[in-house]
């Protein structure tokens, strides 16, 4: 059997996506406004998406997942966040096999964004006894890095090892091609080696995700961090969004000799939620365009699709929230549903994703998105009170 007969083809569509948002509109499950456009292309993607990474790496878990991917899908919720390190790879599996449920019942492929990440090691089947030998035999051994191009013992920057988690990716989901594949948190490296050393070491696998789109294995591709978008402009972590879009130009122009060339980097993750507001607050960016700008606006003026992680803020915000979220949304039932509705109400973010590995929570995630988001000025007023 060829790769083609069992890899899932297509990618989400702009066609595909907006009937998907109509239909769901138009049957109720979901309210206008929760589907975001995705810059230049208008994708129409879900403010609310789902994500894979907790859970023990259990058979049991394995089968929630998968169970809550496809009813999300199935219920207007279009964007699946997973990763080749999560849970030692088996959330790549799960996510897939919840993907082909939602394909048997119908939910057409080209209506499902999918994204994965890379860098971290994979370590599949959990954390090897002996990780020196690992290393050596499963890394350096096929040619994938080196001991001294590891960052904290658990992170490589190599185009052959993020090209090695692409592949995972995309044959553990079962699909052709991947919507989106991100270098999750490269400013690991920074401590190390340096911000020029850690941009260095970005740019061939930029290059390397370049050929991936002309390869048809991905279609678009972009960064995920933790602290690099969020901290002051002079912090030794800082990562400027300007200059990672000049880092993908140049790769694009490399991999294609041709000067004129787009770069295929276009989404960006960071954390966001109502206690690490800095993607709002920082104005930390200079974008070339006559000002320096939050993150949030920065990836806006960049067309960049900003997706934002830690919405529940590892599930504290689901027990809790701040006092003037708890006011202006009292009439919402419980804190995990006020901080969905806040994430996915902040003017410039995409798509907020949950982790959810137990079906119970998807049901909040359900009724928010069948919620209208915050009016505009609803919105900023209560985050003026928040910052108080």
């Amino acid at each position: 059997m060829s790769e083609k007969n069992h890899l899932i083809p297509g990618a989400a569509t702009r066609a595909a996506t907006q009937a998907y948002a109509e239909a769901h509109q138009s049957a109720g499950r979901v309210a206008e406004g929760h589907y975001s456009d995705f810059p230049r292309e208008h994708l129409r993607l879900s403010s609310l998406g789902v994500g894979s990474f907790g859970g023990e790496p259990s058979a049991a878990v394995d089968a929630r997942i998968s169970a809550i991917v496809a009813r999300a899908l199935g219920a207007g919720i279009n964007v699946i966040d997973t990763g080749a390190h999560y849970r030692y790879g088996r959330s790549l599996a799960a996510v897939g096999a919840g993907v082909r449920t939602a394909l048997e019942a119908g939910v057409p492929r080209e209506a499902m964004f999918l994204v994965s990440k890379g860098g971290f090691l994979t370590l599949r089947g959990g954390p090897p006894a002996d990780m020196a030998q690992w290393f050596q035999d499963e890394i350096t051994a096929q040619g994938l890095g080196s001991r001294e191009q590891l960052a904290k013992g658990a992170h490589l920057l190599t185009p052959e090892y993020l090209n090695y988690q692409l592949e995972l990716s995309r044959h553990l989901m079962g699909v052709e091609t991947l919507d989106a594949f991100l270098v999750d948190q490269p400013e690991v490296h920074i401590p190390e080696c340096g911000k020029e050393a850690a941009l260095q070491r970005l740019e061939p696998v930029f290059e390397m995700l370049e050929r991936a789109v002309q390869e048809g294995r991905l279609r678009r591709y972009g960064l995920s961090t933790f602290e690099s978008f969020r901290v002051e402009t002079d912090a030794p972590l800082f990562l400027s969004l300007t200059s990672l879009v000049g880092l993908a130009e140049r790769a694009a122009r490399t991999v294609t000799g041709d000067p004129q060339a787009r770069h295929h980097f276009k989404l960006v993750m960071m954390p966001f939620n109502q206690v690490m507001l800095e993607g709002f607050t920082r104005f930390n960016t200079a974008t070339g365009q006559g000002n320096v700008a939050s993150p949030i606006q920065a990836a806006h003026q960049l067309q960049l699709y900003l997706m934002a992680s830690h919405t529940l803020l590892k599930g504290h915000l689901g027990n809790q929230s701040v006092d003037t979220v708890a006011r202006a949304l009292a009439d919402l039932p419980n804190p995990a549903q006020r901080a969905l509705q806040f994430n996915r109400s902040t003017p410039g973010v995409g798509t907020s994703l949950v982790g959810i590995s137990t079906p119970e929570h998807l049901e909040d995630v359900l009724a928010v998105a069948g919620l209208p988001v915050m009016a505009r000025q609803a919105y900023l007023g209560m985050f003026e009170r928040v910052g108080e």
